[in-house]
């Protein structure tokens, strides 16, 4: 199942389908490598996360392999999620003030959308530099896009 479908995200598709089916066993697959999303889809219940990029080969061991009732991420993937596993993650709260940098508002235009003031919103964003290792806003606002906390 591809991650990003057009009325809804894979995960949400995936969660409703093993609600109703407990068994299936279902490989998620995107261009997107992001460790926050792959970890999002594997606590859902994938069984696999694959990028559209692997060789058919690999593919097809995947998929046997799963069919098998195995669970199968290839290496680079689980590479990339030990290398944030230890890492604090974001609460809802900072994702969402993370979200509204991405779109371009300022701190002032933050605070009314959230219904916060401008000072917590300064307190949210210290946290999520802090969180991500990241030295200013814009940063900021490319690591959540490239780990898959946030999207456009």
């Amino acid at each position: 199942m591809d991650l990003r479908l057009p009325d809804k995200s894979g995960i949400e598709a995936l969660i409703a389908i093993r609600a109703e089916f407990p068994e299936a066993r279902i490989i998620l697959l995107s261009t997107f490598e992001g460790d926050v999303e792959i970890q999002r889809a594997l606590e859902a219940g994938a069984r696999g996360y694959i990028l559209k990029s692997i060789p058919p080969k690999e593919l097809i061991d995947v998929i046997l392999q799963v069919h098998a009732g195995k669970k199968r991420i290839p290496g680079q993937i689980a590479a990339q999620l030990a290398e944030h596993l230890s890492d604090e993650a974001l609460t809802d709260r900072e994702v969402e003030v993370l979200s509204q940098i991405a779109g371009g508002n300022r701190n002032r235009d933050i605070a009314e959308k959230l219904f916060i003031t401008e000072e917590t919103v300064k307190v949210h964003i210290k946290h999520i530099m802090d969180k991500l290792g990241a030295s200013d806003r814009a940063q900021a606002v490319a690591i959540g896009l490239r780990r898959g906390i946030i999207h456009l």
